[in-house]
């Protein structure tokens, strides 16, 4: 009996440490970006850590990717269409491919742009104009297809909905917009409507939700052009809302901590703090040390790290708001991760990756290398959007349709 405790207790062990580094959506599994991984190298030889493999089958578009059970899932366009795809994570290897939907065309670049999201053995993903799907991780078998738009009185924004969905408790947490109710609870099973946010009724913009526990409610938290929004989790009542000023487009996630909400967005307009309490939302500061226009911001102990318009990249102190550091000549703008004490800062213009260390007393690098070969087929106006996706001991990259993964083990 013993030794049948003992063979369970070690097999439990290694499956968990097995599935402990899959980052099963956007930003990861608590979409903050940060990854729980140990044991990745800290610095890189010349011409960076080694390439695994590269493959030119992931279609047009900017897409990011998830992680789970050793498969990789993203969307490409093809043609007319949107597709849903996924490869062994280890090799390559193409295992499915589910079309999604219409093709969303746009100026600077045509093509899918959110992450999916796998739970519980399904992989959720949407399509750039508004096509949610539910399909088998396994088999690609659809399960069921919603259409933000038709079926949920949506509007597509400017440049398509590009928000990945949230799986929370049985529910998918999606965007449409709208007079509807801006957000949407789906069943993830079925897909059936559990309700929308009714008193909330912003149009869609391009951020994800996501999902915190605040004065003993359960509740999702989205950022629209004009809003920072909380609802209750079992209703879609609102429970709090905080005014926003912002232009063009509202991208980036909001990033929650012990009751404070950090939010930041580009064109000129910053960032702000909301400390929630009992009765509402206030405003701790706001400030334009932050401007991040897309490539995303990442809270580390009592900072934010990522990179402003304005003043290149950015240590920002969390509570307080002020500047810390920023770095200007060692890379352009671009998109951040973060991974055993290291972030992996992507420049959009070059495709250079630089492997720099977490510390608030400044910018110092431990190796960088880019990305080759790159794509033809990119819009003259598009760039390197899709953000760097570390799990399980490799660093994936993409540039359009090609998807490469790097051993970054000790």
């Amino acid at each position: 009996m013993k030794i049948n405790l003992l063979i369970f207790s070690v097999f439990f062990t290694l499956s968990h440490v097995s599935s402990a580094g899959d980052w099963p959506g956007w930003r990861g599994e608590e979409r903050n970006d940060v990854s729980k991984e140990t044991g990745l190298l800290q610095s890189w030889p010349e011409g960076g850590p080694e390439n695994l493999w590269v493959i030119k089958l992931g279609g047009l578009g900017y897409s990011g990717f998830s992680i789970a059970d050793d498969r990789l899932f993203t969307l490409g366009a093809f043609g007319k269409e949107e597709k849903l795809l996924a490869f062994n994570a280890s090799t390559g290897k193409k295992a499915w491919e589910l079309t999604t939907g219409e093709l969303l065309t746009n100026n600077w670049g045509d093509g899918p742009r959110m992450t999916p999201s796998v739970s519980n053995g399904l992989v959720y993903a949407l399509g750039g104009r508004g096509n949610l799907v539910c399909a088998d991780a396994k088999t690609g078998k659809q399960q069921w297809k919603v259409h933000l738009v038709k079926d949920l009185g949506g509007k597509v924004p400017g440049w398509g909905y590009t928000e990945s969905v949230l799986i929370d408790q049985g529910r998918v947490i999606c965007t449409p917009g709208g007079s509807n109710g801006a957000l949407a609870a789906l069943d993830a099973k079925s897909g059936e409507v559990l309700w929308r946010s009714k008193e909330f009724t912003d149009g869609a913009q391009y951020s994800s939700p996501i999902v915190i526990e605040s004065h003993g409610k359960r509740q999702y938290v989205q950022l629209v052009m004009k809003n920072l929004v909380g609802v209750d989790a079992k209703t879609g009542g609102v429970l709090w809302k905080s005014s926003w000023p912002g232009r063009t487009a509202v991208i980036p996630t909001p990033i929650h901590h012990d009751g404070h909400i950090f939010i930041t967005s580009g064109y000129g307009v910053g960032c702000k703090l909301v400390e929630l309490g009992s009765s509402g939302a206030r405003d701790v500061y706001e400030n334009k040390i932050m401007k991040n226009h897309h490539g995303g911001v990442i809270k580390l102990d009592d900072y934010v790290y990522g990179y402003s318009d304005g003043y290149g990249w950015v240590c920002q102190n969390f509570k307080s708001g002020e500047l810390k550091w920023n770095e200007k000549k060692a890379l352009g703008k671009g998109a951040i991760a973060y991974a055993d004490n290291r972030f992996y800062c992507l420049s959009e213009r070059d495709g250079k990756i630089m492997l720099v260390e977490s510390t608030p007393e400044g910018w110092k690098t431990h190796g960088e290398f880019t990305i080759t070969p790159q794509t033809e087929q990119r819009n003259p106006k598009g760039k390197v959007w899709t953000h760097p996706v570390i799990s399980n001991g490799k660093l994936y990259l993409r540039d359009q349709e090609l998807i490469f993964c790097y051993d970054i083990k000790r």
